[in-house]
């Protein structure tokens, strides 16, 4: 029981916190939902501090890790969409942090991954792509519709925008399937590894202490995909949003 309880795979279990049921609804707060209301909380408090004390000439360390992650993010949006995409900044800036926060508190020991749940992940996809869509509907009408049409003789038309139409929707799972899959895949190796150290372990110490060395090793790569997990989501979620800005053409 105990090893069951304290076992690292708990971080993919989903545990009910608070419930509340009202009439016919369900309405219960989870232990992959609290850790995020916290961060965007702590988030957004944390950068009207900042903008209070901005009068200072000397920025803090934190502050000053916040500004070099602005920039980055800045220059992603000026690259992937241009100057008329700042406006979405804020958007960006939530979303990569957010993500940011979520991969990393799943190397905490017995912390939560929350970004290898493929529900929460596709919420999140289904939402911004569905939201992206509504933008490019909003700003050029019927017109965008065209991104479906490809500059192709007129015969093939009948068969290419299926195709066209199929590999946009098909954007709203590859973004969630992309980002959940990684999380997972590297989280389950790094508890087979330890796993296989302490059975060794039990055999012979010294042989197990080699391979705390890919252990440590793989952990290095994990803290590297936790980065980059969350700078391909945000770039793709620019690529898709630079789709609905410009004006509608294959």
């Amino acid at each position: 029981m105990l090893n069951k309880l304290y076992s690292p795979l708990e971080q993919f279990n989903v545990i009910g916190i608070w419930h509340l049921n009202y009439i016919i609804y369900d309405v219960t707060i989870t232990n992959i939902i609290l850790p995020i209301f916290f961060f965007i909380l702590f988030l957004i408090f944390f950068l009207l501090y900042l903008i209070e004390d901005y009068k200072f000439l000397i920025s803090l360390n934190i502050q000053y890790i916040f500004e070099l992650i602005y920039n980055f993010i800045y220059k992603i949006i000026k690259q992937q969409i241009g100057m008329h995409g700042v406006y979405w900044l804020p958007l960006i800036f939530l979303l990569f942090n957010t993500i940011l926060f979520c991969n990393l508190l799943g190397l905490i020991p017995f912390g939560i991954a929350i970004t290898s749940h493929l529900i929460l992940i596709l919420w999140l996809s289904i939402s911004l792509c569905i939201s992206i869509f509504t933008i490019g509907l909003l700003r050029y009408n019927l017109k965008f519709l065209h991104i479906f049409i490809p500059n192709s003789p007129f015969v093939l038309l009948p068969l290419l925008i299926p195709i066209e139409i199929f590999s946009y929707l098909i954007r709203l799972f590859s973004l969630a399937i992309r980002l959940a899959a990684n999380i997972l895949a590297g989280h389950t190796l790094v508890h087979i590894i330890i796993t296989f150290i302490l059975k060794i372990s039990k055999l012979e110490i010294l042989f197990s202490l080699i391979f705390l060395i890919p252990l440590f090793l793989i952990l290095i790569l994990e803290l590297g995909v936790a980065f980059l997990q969350s700078y391909v989501f945000i770039v793709l979620v620019c690529i898709y949003l630079s789709d609905s800005l410009r004006y509608p053409q294959h």
